[in-house]
């Protein structure tokens, strides 16, 4: 349903872009999904890092707020973060979340790693 991509090694101030389809997903029907990426790390639980709404207001975790942003691009049925100043802090599997009405889909998620 979700195919997420972008991951990989990057040292610490580096930037990494992420990006999330719903290919099988009506046009129409993704206009209206929320879309959000969430993080994990071992241990923890999971945590929200962006979220986007259908209108386009977006929310962010205050421990990426002013070096992440996330864009949904309609046209794609897709959904990016864009990630700049990483941290080794910012290391996690990343998760790309949809939710559309009662219903939550989940990508298989994609490893970041930020080297100091």
């Amino acid at each position: 349903q979700l195919q997420a991509c972008g991951g990989g090694l990057v040292q610490a101030g580096g930037s990494l872009r992420l990006s999330c389809a719903a290919p099988g997903t009506i046009l129409s029907v993704f206009r209206d999904d929320v879309m959000a990426w969430y993080r994990q790390t071992p241990g923890k639980e999971r945590e929200l890092v962006a979220v986007t709404a259908p209108g386009g207001t977006t929310n962010y975790a205050d421990s990426v707020r002013g070096r992440f942003t996330i864009s949904r691009i309609n046209t794609k049925k897709a959904v990016a973060l864009q990630m700049n100043n990483l941290k080794p802090d910012d290391t996690a599997i990343y998760y790309c979340n949809l939710k559309r009405g009662a219903v939550t889909y989940w990508g298989q998620g994609t490893l970041v790693t930020v080297s100091s």
